[in-house]
């Protein structure tokens, strides 16, 4: 058996009572770290190290394990930077459909270009690009291929392999994954990653190992995966977590089977793990004699779960993920008009970690501001827990209204003061209507922002409520309507988590977002 759970030194002291922190950063960096030398060790020969979720920016993961970093896996690789490159891995499937990246809002080819920057950016070897799953009639993705190919990067193809993955005899072959092109590597540490789940980052390492024997390489393969916790219960609210947030692609956590029979020890796994992992072990006898593994937990490297410092605070963190990732999918599906099957399933997660709606705390604020006026309205929670409204007027929009609100209070100033005068809204609402042929006056926050950048030039007033807006990182938002995308690229660049009523503001069959 590998070594997948050293034990870990003491634990470090806990955060002190009232902090929301429950994930030990820099106790997992260094472990981390460490524990990837040794598998490397284990191993021997190149190590194709396969790294699920995201590897730069894992809000996920920064929001269900609050003390986590969107650049915690980064900061961690840091230490191996000079040992190993990074591979990236993208589904043409993926390409055609144009699918986009939720958090950031940009499609998953714009996403490759991004992260390779990004590596560069941090000093890290980025120069391949595999591209699975590629049929004759992807045209959008040939065309992406042709793109990074004139960017000066390297691209290789992987064909659909007819069986995969349970034709075992076909897939490791000359007709399989010797169909593949091979990615020629100069360093012994590959790390494989992707915009997101599904890109087929395990059948590309596995064709790489293939391709490695025919060449006379030795080489073996790791899997850093955040989630599931291996060492959480199954039914963990960080593991649902991970259920909801990959609700989209039919994953399950379950009890690793192969471990069970091994071991008589239950830890959880998913179904995709499970599925291919007859696959990963019958490559590896055929090409080396023996797998090093006797379950798909063997696989992983992850020390994620030895580092959960105050698991209440990581319990509470999921179950308000779950709720958001509920609300995006209700949304999603009344933008596009499509059947409830993703929020039915992550309803039944919420049922399964205790959690409703009204569970985050600015739902129904919200809805009471909405039933008290008869129009849209909006609540976001401060960092201190201080619940501040914003309702619909002539002049702005809730979300407008409820940002200005919260940025007086962080600011200590009273409710009565006036950071927009109506005669400095007055001139951008005849902006919009009379020239720029908007039917809606009120002003969105991007407008807001503006003129109250305006405003602070002379009004120390505006001034103290601008300063304050990094103050709201962090901070939890939910609408009482679907909200434009500009209205949503303002939260996000704030870092604010927002969620919304799947409604629009208007019945009509066409929405301008």
């Amino acid at each position: 058996m590998i070594d997948s759970a050293p034990h870990p030194p003491a634990p470090s002291p806990r955060p002190a009572a009232g902090s929301r922190i429950g994930f030990d950063r820099e106790r997992y960096i260094a472990e981390q770290s460490r524990h990837i030398k040794r598998r490397r060790e284990q191993i021997g020969g190149k190590l194709y190290l396969e790294m699920g979720g995201k590897l730069f920016d894992d809000h996920h993961a920064s929001r269900v394990l609050p003390g986590f970093t969107p650049d915690n896996k980064i900061a961690m690789l840091h230490r191996l930077k000079d040992e190993l490159e990074i591979l990236v891995c993208l589904n043409a499937k993926d390409l055609e459909r144009q699918k986009v990246r939720a958090d950031l809002g940009i499609t998953y080819e714009d996403d490759v270009l991004r992260l390779v920057d990004v590596f560069r950016e941090h000093g890290f070897l980025v120069q391949n690009v595999a591209v699975t799953q590629l049929e004759k009639s992807n045209h959008v993705a040939r065309a992406f291929i042709e793109r990074l190919q004139r960017l000066g990067l390297t691209v290789a193809r992987h064909s659909v392999i007819p069986g995969y993955p349970q034709d075992t005899a076909r897939i490791v072959s000359a007709e399989g994954f010797g169909a593949n092109e091979y990615t020629r590597t100069s360093r012994d540490l590959i790390v494989v990653t992707a915009p997101g789940p599904g890109s087929g980052k395990l059948a590309t390492c596995l064709s790489q190992i293939y391709h490695d024997h025919e060449r006379g390489i030795a080489a073996g393969y790791a899997k850093f995966e955040t989630f599931p916790i291996w060492n959480l219960p199954l039914e963990h609210p960080v593991n649902l977590a991970y259920e909801s947030a990959t609700a989209d692609l039919d994953d399950l956590n379950l009890i690793d089977p192969f471990h069970l029979a091994a071991y008589g020890e239950q830890v959880t796994s998913y179904n995709r793990d499970v599925e291919v992992f007859p696959l990963l072990r019958t490559l590896l006898e055929r090409l080396t004699g023996a797998s090093p593994y006797a379950s798909p937990t063997d696989m992983g490297v992850n020390l994620a779960g030895e580092c959960i410092v105050d698991d209440a605070v990581c319990r509470e963190a999921a179950r308000q993920e779950i709720i958001r990732r509920y609300y995006k999918a209700l949304v999603h599906e009344r933008i596009n008009d499509e059947d409830d099957v993703v929020s039915q399933r992550i309803g039944m997660v919420m049922s399964k970690a205790g959690c409703t709606p009204s569970d985050r705390a600015v739902v129904d604020p919200a809805l009471a501001v909405e039933a008290r006026t008869g129009e849209p309205g909006a609540a976001i929670q401060l960092a201190d827990g201080t619940l501040v409204t914003g309702k619909t007027s002539a002049l702005l929009g809730c979300s407008a209204a409820m940002l200005l609100n919260a940025l007086k209070r962080l600011a200590g100033l009273e409710d009565a003061v006036q950071l927009l005068s109506p005669a400095s809204i007055e001139p951008i609402q005849t902006l919009k209507t009379q020239h720029l042929g908007s039917r809606n006056p009120r002003l969105h926050t991007d407008e807001v922002l503006i003129a109250l950048s305006v405003s602070a030039a002379n009004d120390g007033n505006a001034r103290r409520a601008l300063e304050q807006l990094r103050s709201l990182a962090g901070c939890d938002v939910h609408t009482t309507t679907i909200l434009g995308t500009v209205d949503e690229d303002i939260f996000r660049s704030l870092g604010i988590s927002v969620t919304s009523e799947p409604r629009f503001l208007r019945p009509a069959l066409y929405h301008k977002r």
